[in-house]
């Protein structure tokens, strides 16, 4: 049985790609949905609400309402100051760990293609 690899890698990383898209400004639920899903880090809109709600209960994200205009209200998510923290933890972390698994998956400094 294959593993699908990549489901896998985005269920790792999709929550903390929530929280930088949010860093850059708040954002409604269609907003979020629509970026991540032209990256390819989500199936479909429906996918998102139960990761944003366990970004709620851990406390990284909140949940506001804001007008539309001439629409119904809308309920935005923004970071708290513990998803700032947070996304800055995972930033600090990020580079060093795919760095490791790159050196190790693609062999650098592999001494093997040279004998």
């Amino acid at each position: 049985m294959t593993a699908d690899v990549g489901a896998q890698l985005r269920k790792g990383v999709v929550e903390h790609c929530i929280l930088g898209l949010l860093a850059r400004e708040p954002m409604y639920g269609w907003e979020l949905s629509e970026q991540l899903t032209s990256a390819g880090l989500i199936a479909s809109i429906g996918t998102l609400y139960p990761v944003l709600s366990r970004l709620r209960e851990r406390g990284v994200v909140i949940a506001f309402e804001r007008p539309s205009g001439p629409g119904p209200v809308r309920k935005y998510y923004r970071l708290t100051d513990a998803g700032h923290a947070e996304l800055e933890e995972f930033r600090r972390q990020w580079g060093p760990f795919t760095r490791a698994v790159d050196d190790i998956v693609n062999g650098a400094g592999d001494d093997r293609d040279a004998e």
